[in-house]
This record gives structure tokens, sequence and C-alpha cells, in this order.
């Protein structure tokens, strides 16, 4: 079955960066688009970038966040830079059109 872990979470402060990284298995990964999500505490989840031919993402991190994937380790990733304390959240991996979730890595923004 579709598996998906996610990790590369922290506490960093205002201004710096993190990579997050997304482990998926059970499924073919390369040609899948694959998406980050977040999720604040109170708030609906987001989408924040995906990627497939194109990369696309959410107005708020545009120019600060870029995705990319490595399909031999079928593994996907966000670099984070410039980050803003309301970047704080959970964030998770999802494949396209598939409802699994993974468990999430926690990114908090605080100085």
């Amino acid at each position: 079955q579709v598996q998906l872990v996610e990790s590369g979470g922290g506490l960093v402060q205002p201004g710096g960066s993190l990579r997050l990284s997304c482990a998926a298995s059970g499924f073919t990964f390369s040609g899948t688009i694959m998406s980050w999500y977040r999720q604040a505490p109170g708030k609906e989840r987001e989408l924040v970038a995906s990627i497939g031919v194109t990369t696309n993402y959410a107005d708020s991190v545009k120019g600060r966040f870029t995705i990319s994937r490595d399909n031999a380790k079928k593994t996907v990733y966000l670099q984070m830079n410039s980050l803003k304390p309301e970047d704080t959240a959970v964030y998770y991996c999802k494949r396209y059109s598939d409802p699994t979730w993974g468990q999430g890595t926690q990114v908090t923004v605080s100085s």
C-alpha cells in the first residue's frame, strides 16, 4: 500500500532554512505528481507546492520554497528558505489522487 514518511522538520529562527524529505513506497513514483501540504494550528490544510512535469507554488511561498524529487530514491523534497513565523505548521506530502497521508513533520519558526 501507499506509504509516505516525512522528515526534516524542526525549530528554526526566522530567516532560517530547512529541507524536508518525503520517502514514498507502494506505488510507481516516477511520473506521479507529488505535493507538499501544510496545516497550521486552527487552520485548514493547504497546498504548498506540487511537482509533476512542472512545479507550482502557493503565492505565500513563491521565491522562498523549492520542491524537487529524486525518482531513483522515490523521495520528494521541500527546500524552505527565508522562513517566517507564519510558515509554522505540520508539513505533509501526498501523491496526486490518492487519499493517503503520512504522519507529517513539524516545522516551527520562532525566535
